[in-house]
This record gives structure tokens, C-alpha cells and sequence, in this order.
């Protein structure tokens, strides 16, 4: 079964909480589950920590909670350390029934620096790539045991952001080990969405349908600017919005060949006070329902 749904990011910022600040809580879940209809949202600064007080919030908004990222360290630490660190996490998604878990490598990220150019992001040799395979594969069999897939979130200013990156990562890891197949960190990271999702379309357990502008990744490129300087500048939409590069419709069909059943999340964000989330996220989730349904997503 597919379900549509957003992230509070598109209203107010996690990496940079002074963006969006201004929006109270209540008016993102409102407009969220009430107005525009999403099934569900991811995780956020703002939401409660404790899992029943969070089921509760959602839930008086006719919103599930879809999952969230999860920073893991495993280049810094153990793999038992990491299990130790994902408790609180992992208690919040089985409480609320989520099926996958997001997450990143974040011990040297540079997407939430806003002095640090994103082209400065850190890099694993071959031999690095292959040991964190292997850890975040033992991780990933850990939080198997207790009914969570992993979803790895391959990300702009990570370890993980090239077409190349993202071939070593799951050459690296197991079966264990599944894949977020996050549209826009794809293109921005210089791939080619298509190729890189029909090869690695049998592990993606998660489906975030970002947008780009293509004008404003070139320019953060080519001017080293950060990442939250580009998401600032407008480097991310949502789907079907006219300035968009990205063509999610034969994205959305090699899903539906490949038989993918789980959520499609809007996750884009951008600067509220130059474009308003309802207006842009009602345009996301309608065109985004119509590729699913013309792709023959059900």
C-alpha cells in the first residue's frame, strides 16, 4: 500500500531551527493532515520525545508518524555503542508502528554547518567505505531483530552524496541494509536519478520526492556555497513545481515494476517566508498522487 507524506522541514528547518521559527506547531500538523491531506509526517525538532505524547499530537491531526532520521556515528564508534545511542529513537518508531528507520552517517557531516562549503564535504577511501559497510550491515541486522528496516539516507555534505558513493555504500553492505532513494540529494549530488534507482531499486525501502532547481545547485557549486546557504536560495521544491528539474515519472513507474509498497514523502525544503509551505506542498502532494497514479502506484 503507498501512502503520501510530508516532512515539517518544508515549514520550519531542524539543521537551521531560526528558519520557520515563526510557525507555530499547530498550524504545520493543521495544514498538513487537515488541509492539504497527507497520510503522515516525518520527524522534527518540535515534535514531543516521549512516543505515546507523539502518536497523540499526530493523531489529532489525522497524521501517522512516518519515521525520522536517525544521526548514527558508526565512523567514531562501535556498532554497540550505536545500538546503545538508537534506544530512545527506536522506542519512538515501534510505539508508532514505523516500519523503516532513517539514517545517516553524521560524525563528519557538513550539511548543517552554515560556514562550511557543501563541496567541502568529507570522503572514504575504498578500504573506509568497505569497514563502514560492514558496521552499519551489523547495525542495520540489529535493528532487523526488532521489526525496523534501515533505511540509509544518502545525503548532499555526507559521506554518501555521489552516484559512486552510493554504488560503494551498498556494495559494501548486506541484505540487512536497505536504501531511502532521496531524489533530489541524487541530482544534486551529481546523478542521474533514473540509472541510479533502477539499479538499486530492490533494497529501497524508503522514497523521499525531492525536487530541484537546477540554476541554484549549479550556482552553490560553482560559488562553495553550504548547504544551508543553497537551501536559502531556493535549491529545493516539490514535485511538479514548474521550475523543478526532475522528472518523477518514470521514477515513480520503476517503483510500481519493481512492486515497491511503502511511503512516498515530499521532503523539500525551503524558506517559508519566500514560499509557503501550503501552497507548495498542496502542489506536491496533487502532482505527486497523479505520477503515482498514472504510474500505476497503488
Amino acid at each position: 500500500m503507498i501512502l503520501f507524506g510530508t516532512n515539517p522541514i518544508a515549514w520550519t528547518n531542524d539543521d537551521d531551527q531560526s528558519i520557520g521559527a515563526h510557525i507555530p506547531t499547530e498550524q504545520i500538523l493543521h495544514e498538513a493532515g487537515e488541509v492539504i491531506g497527507f497520510d503522515g509526517i516525518e520527524n522534527g525538532h518540535r515534535w514531543p520525545s516521549d512516543p505515546q505524547q507523539l502518536k497523540d499530537l499526530l493523531g489529532r491531526y489525522g497524521l501517522k508518524f512516518v519515521s525520522g532520521w536517525y544521526s548514527t556515528a558508526l565512523l567514531t564508534r562501535s556498532v554497540e555503542e550505536e545500538i546503545a545511542a538508537v534506544q530512545e529513537h527506536l522506542a519512538r518508531l515501534e510505539a508508532n508502528g514505523c516500519k523503516v528507520c532513517i539514517a545517516c552517517e553524521c560524525s563528519n557531516t557538513v550539511h548543517g554547518r552554515p560556514d562550511v562549503p557543501v563541496n567541502a564535504r568529507p570522503r572514504l577511501t575504498a578500504e573506509d567505505m568497505a569497514q563502514f559497510g560492514r558496521k552499519m550491515e551489523e547495525f542495520a541486522q540489529y535493528l532487523a531483530s526488532r521489526g525496523v528496516t534501515l533505511a540509509y539516507h544518502h545525503h548532499m555534505g555526507t559521506v554518501v552524496e555521489s552516484p559512486e558513493e552510493i554504488d560503494a555504500f551498498m556494495a559494501a553492505t548486506g541484505p540487512a541494509t536497505h536504501l531511502l532513494f532521496d531524489t533530489g540529494h541524487c541530482t544534486f549530488g551529481g546523478g542521474d536519478p533514473e540509472a541510479v534507482l533502477k539499479r538499486h531499486v530492490g533494497r529501497v525501502a524508503h522514497f523521499h520526492a525531492k525536487n530541484i532547481r537546477r540554476a541554484v545547485t549549479d550556482e552553490v557549486r560553482a560559488k562553495g556555497m553550504s548547504f544551508l546557504q543553497g537551501v536559502l536560495a531556493g535549491a529545493f521544491t516539490v514535485p511538479g513545481d514548474p521550475e523543478g528539474a526532475i522528472d518523477f515519472q518514470p521514477l515513480l513507474k520503476i517503483l510500481a515494476d519493481a512492486g515497491y509498497d511503502g511511503w512516498l514523502v515530499i521532503e523539500a525544503e525551503q524558506d517559508p517566508d519566500r514560499r509557503n509551505p501550503l501552497e507548495y506542498q498542496s502542489l506536491g502532494l496533487k502532482s505527486l498522487k497523479d505520477m503515482a497514479r498514472a504510474a500505476g502506484l497503488h
